[in-house]
């Protein structure tokens, strides 16, 4: 009989615990780059190596390792979803520290901007499939706090980027700009390596139909044997055969399209809000504002990304507490509001070096970083990698990085320009995007906390826009909260509960294409 809690052990902390701290290192390396490209190619080093770079041109430069990860991130989760989820992160980590080496190296902007395209296309093969692991291996006590990890040692990789360049600014070599490489290039063989030493998904092999190799990823993970007994260890449900083009229109296919194109629209629209434009023109951003000096613009960043640090760590241990909902939509406003105050005050030419308006720019920078790591940044991956179904988990997870990989190029690309040819454009712009999210959220976004993967697809086979609506106006006495299988049950903070079960029929026709149908059902559409 299978044991109720998991075995005791030497370590300091569960299994599962050790093996998302060690899969996050990739969530590390991307802040990392974000936190020291921006310092790097405002260095004077750097343009004595490479050559002075125009605004377009630096938006190019700084902006290709996204729109080189966005293809690869299209098809990873096909290729996880064949592999396995630790399988396929660990070429992604080698090819992000061969792109880190490349850079580290250049002699021209020519091979600097290899090297950020190859570490793109690694960072596009490991970035989205680190968040489907952990989403997989974690209890569902803690899914929000573990896997909330990534990003906030991304965030941590920010800090760690802004004061390794704040560190080297001052060397009179050009190792003034190579040293974050070579750091880079460490993380990537520690997350390769650490990766060698873990089990894959338990969810994962059971989909392969390996149920003695879930249980012993299980025992090996520390995982509650009773929790997966109750949730997935007792299913016979089997991964379909698919190819990658079967595999990505099964996306879009009813049962499952409505979970594709919400966590679609949300990471992409996480990267509108303007985030990477700030990240990685935090020195610019505060040079604009009258913080005139190389040194003082990095101070204000690096102080900006250990605020964005501190405030990430309740963010990310009370992830399980703070509904989704509340923190997605909470955290839109305040973002948007940020962006249209900054905006206003340039437009009324209201910014110079002197007087009390650079002082509201500069702290709403800093309010805009803080909000959203505490929302929208720990949130969003979260979100987007627990709503899908297992056997489309990775695939989905994948292709929506791919269209935020698509987003933060945009965002990264412009704003350089936007910001040269106007001075508040583009925070009306982020503004703006910001609140129409909100909007969208508002109306179709169902509560997942404290819910198991499995029962979380229960809340996708209803109206949703509806039970949203009507969960927005009961605090104003419309209606009334009724827990029948019709209305999804909203927890309270501090509650755990989960949904209550569907009769077994009203599953299977509520259910998304049955494993068998797969195939047939893709036949059957091409003609619709």
């Amino acid at each position: 009989m299978a044991s109720s809690s998991p075995p005791t052990h030497p370590y300091f902390a569960p299994r599962y615990v050790i093996a998302a701290v060690a899969v996050s290192l990739g969530g590390l390396l991307n802040g990392y780059d974000t936190g020291s490209i921006g310092a790097i190619t405002h260095m004077q080093k750097f343009t004595e190596s490479v050559g002075q770079l125009s605004a377009s041109m630096l938006g190019i430069t700084v902006s290709i390792i996204m729109l080189t990860g966005t293809l690869p991130s299209l098809f990873a989760g096909h290729f996880a979803d064949k592999f396995g989820r630790i399988t396929i992160i660990i070429p992604g980590a080698i090819l992000f520290g061969v792109g880190a080496l490349v850079q580290g190296l250049a002699h021209g902007l020519a091979q600097f901007t290899v090297g950020r395209a190859i570490a793109g296309f690694g960072q596009g093969v490991f970035l989205s499939n680190i968040n489907v692991y952990i989403c997989e291996i974690a209890p569902m006590r803690w899914r929000g706090t573990l896997t909330g990890l990534p990003q906030f040692m991304a965030t941590a990789g920010v800090c760690a980027g802004y004061f390794t360049c704040y560190g080297t600014v001052n060397l009179q070599s050009d190792l003034a700009w190579r040293v974050p490489y070579i750091l880079q290039c460490a993380f990537s063989a520690v997350l390769a390596w650490s990766c060698l030493l873990l089990p894959d998904s338990p969810r994962w092999l059971m989909l392969q139909g390996r149920q003695a190799d879930a249980r012993r990823a299980l025992e090996r993970l520390d995982f509650n044997m009773a929790e997966a007994e109750r949730d997935f260890l007792m299913t016979t449900e089997q991964s379909p055969s698919l190819t990658p083009w079967q595999g990505m229109a099964l996306l879009f296919k009813r049962g499952y399209r409505a979970r594709t194109i919400l966590a679609l629209f949300i990471l992409g629209m996480v990267q509108l809000s303007g985030i990477d434009g700030v990240l990685y023109y935090a020195p610019i951003l505060f040079e604009q504002a009258g913080i005139s000096s190389e040194n003082a613009s990095f101070l204000a960043s690096g102080l900006s990304s250990i605020l964005m640090l501190l405030i990430s760590i309740p963010a990310f241990l009370l992830a399980d507490k703070w509904g989704r909902r509340t923190s997605a939509i909470s955290g839109g406003i305040a973002l948007a509001a940020c962006m249209f105050l900054m905006g206003s005050l340039y437009a009324a030419d209201a910014v110079h070096p002197y007087g009390v308006a650079r002082w509201f720019v500069i702290i709403a920078v800093f309010v805009f970083s803080l909000t959203y790591c505490a929302t929208w940044g720990i949130v969003g991956k979260i979100y987007a990698s627990e709503i899908q179904p297992g056997h489309t988990r990775a695939a989905a997870n994948c292709v929506a990085m791919g269209l935020c990989f698509g987003t933060n190029f945009l965002v990264a690309i412009c704003t350089p320009i936007l910001l040269e040819a106007s001075a508040f454009g583009a925070y009306f712009l982020f503004g703006g995007l910001a609140m129409a999210t909100v909007a969208v959220l508002a109306l179709y976004m169902p509560e997942t906390r404290g819910r198991s993967l499995e029962n979380i697809q229960e809340a996708f086979h209803r109206p949703s826009a509806v039970s949203s609506l009507t969960q927005l106006l009961q605090p104003l006495g419309f209606g009334a909260r009724r827990r029948t299988h019709q209305t999804a049950h909203e927890p309270t903070a501090g509650e755990e509960t989960e949904l209550e079960p569907i009769d077994a029929t009203e599953a299977v026709a509520a259910s998304a294409i049955s494993v068998e149908a797969v195939p047939r059902a893709l036949r059957l559409d091409v003609s619709v």
